[in-house]
């Protein structure tokens, strides 16, 4: 394995940690701040956004600067970011402080995915691909898991110094790992070419899934540790075990998904929408059950990466004539759906409802879900349409 890989990966373990740790010191943040659970959930919607709308704007601005630069410079604003988040005296510089962090992990991304493919051979490059995505899901197995432990210990700012020394650990990575001649910045791809892909129907539905799946995943997810304490009954101690169990299952949906996004990819993803609609069911019916509800959780947090895979995996086949956009399509519409999910579910405690309910929204949401992907495989069946070949460009 290339170590600039490896310099990649710790940037992107960082990147996720943050984002999602929040998740795990929810409440203790939220009493620090002197806010309410809900109001203390924007931090994620925040976040989310800061990726979805900053990023590729960062990105658009930065298409000349030597992509080693870059990389350090983001990673800087990261490790400054978390300093600061340490220290923020009240809510609003945090949700301000969270959002700037965010804009560097949203282009970091897709900076680091153009890098990981110029350092490897043509045939390693799905290889390179998988490592920087794999530290997303790392950080949700070790990351989120300690970042929680450290807050519940020591407070949730300690969270934030800990996640100080690792941007520090990752800056010095790519500092000494990643070789300055050989990921010089790309030369910008043509705007309208990019847009283009827009208007395929493979493309707009799969969006839709990915926002119903992030419905699914985060309405529960954001507002996960007060959910497991109320309605579950387990000790702040006992969270970040089941933080790990969502983490070492989403690992696996990532190999899962890789493996069935295959020339099946349609049937394979409307079984497993399908699946996980009866999964946040159980989730529901479960959540007072400290057992059931720990497997639930597991299975939930591997359906989840496993359909993540195979929508992305459409996305890029259905792009693969305007790569740059998918790129950047595809964090940004996670994180817009991740916020959007933030919002609903605090809507949904401001007015009263309890914490089980918010699994709901994920049948509902796996419904919908279901029916675009059969429409959309019907379409493509009757057209007779097949994916565009690879941009000689690109």
């Amino acid at each position: 394995m290339p170590l600039p890989l490896i310099a990649l990966f710790l940037a992107a373990f960082a990147f996720g940690t943050t984002e999602f740790v929040i998740a795990g010191v929810l409440p203790e943040v939220a009493k620090g701040l002197g806010v309410s659970i809900p109001s203390a959930g924007t931090l994620v919607s925040g976040y989310a956004l800061g990726i979805a709308i900053g990023g590729p704007l960062l990105t658009l601005a930065t298409p000349r600067v030597p992509r080693r630069t870059l990389l350090l410079g983001l990673v800087a604003v990261f490790t400054l970011g978390q300093v600061a988040c340490a220290l923020a005296p009240g809510f609003t510089s945090m949700l301000a402080l969270r959002i700037a962090v965010a804009v560097a992990h949203g282009t970091y991304f897709g900076v680091a995915m153009v890098v990981a493919t110029g350092l490897v051979s043509d045939e390693r490059r799905g290889m390179a691909v998988a490592l920087v995505l794999a530290g997303l899901t790392v950080s949700g197995i070790v990351g989120v898991p300690a970042g929680t432990a450290i807050g519940n210990l020591w407070g949730w700012r300690a969270t934030f110094w800990a996640m100080t020394a690792l941007g520090v650990v990752a800056a010095f990575a790519i500092a000494l790992l990643i070789p300055a001649t050989k990921v010089a910045a790309a030369r910008p791809a043509s705007l309208g070419r990019e847009i283009g892909v827009l208007g395929r129907q493979q493309v707009w539905t799969s969006l839709i899934v990915m926002l119903m799946l992030m419905l699914a995943q985060f309405v529960p997810y954001t507002y996960i540790t007060p959910l497991l304490q109320t309605v579950t009954g387990l000790s702040a101690e006992t969270v970040p075990w089941v933080l790990l169990a969502s983490g070492v299952g989403a690992t696996l949906g990532v190999f899962i998904g890789g493996k069935v996004a295959g020339h099946r990819l349609m049937t394979a993803l409307i079984a497993m929408l399908a699946m996980q609609a009866v999964v946040m069911a159980a989730m529901y019916v479960v959540a007072p059950y400290p057992v059931p509800m720990l497997l639930v959780v597991m299975v939930w947090g591997a359906l989840n990466f496993s359909i993540g895979t195979a929508v992305q995996t459409r996305i890029l086949r259905w792009t693969a004539d305007a790569p740059n956009l998918a790129s950047s399509l595809i964090p940004s519409g996670f994180n817009v759906g991740i916020a959007i999910a933030a919002f609903v579910g605090a809507t949904m405690l401001n007015a009263g409802l309890p914490y089980r309910t918010l699994p709901l929204v994920g049948v509902a949401a796996m419904a919908v879900a279901v029916v675009a992907a059969v429409l959309s495989k019907t379409a493509e069946r009757r057209s007779g349409s097949r994916p565009p070949l690879p941009s000689a460009a690109a």
